[in-house]
């Protein structure tokens, strides 16, 4: 059966271009603004990853305007760890840190082992089946936490 959807998550890998944005952009489509969703990384000397973008296009996801942001720019800007409810890691590196950060907080931090697409394949077809592939796994993780997409409208 479902979790609950929680109130506020966050989606966080280890440059917030590629798996925590997708992350955050399909739990939007497919769950609506119920839920707070943000996303970051342990760096963010990136920007968002135009592979990402495309496969993300193909289901219906914008992240076109995604600003790529790490923990460190998160805690400059104000934004408090511990106003999530959850804390997704999509990387250990993600994990790891997210866990230092929140050892005196009263929150959930959960891992989801999902594939780095980056640097995977040589062509171009062949790279946006590995980010089709990383995409497919968050959508696989999304819905057995929190199950079905809800129709637009509903939530």
């Amino acid at each position: 059966m479902p979790a609950r959807l929680p109130q506020s998550v966050l989606f966080c890998c280890d440059h917030n271009a590629v798996r925590s944005p997708m992350a955050e952009g399909i739990m939007k489509k497919f769950y609506g603004t119920e839920t707070y969703v943000q996303s970051a990384g342990v760096k963010s000397e990136m920007d968002i990853d135009g592979f990402a973008i495309t496969v993300c296009r193909e289901i219906g996801v914008e992240l076109e305007r995604h600003r790529v942001r790490s923990f460190d720019e998160m805690a400059e800007w104000g934004d408090d760890l511990s106003s999530f409810d959850l804390i997704v890691a999509l990387s250990p590196a993600s994990q790891r840190r997210a866990l230092d950060l929140t050892r005196f907080y009263h929150l959930d931090v959960v891992y989801w082992p999902i594939m780095d697409p980056s640097g995977l394949a040589q062509t171009r077809e062949a790279r946006l089946d590995a980010y089709r592939q990383t995409r497919d796994q968050i959508i696989g993780h999304l819905i057995a936490r929190w199950g079905p997409p809800v129709e637009e409208g509903t939530a």
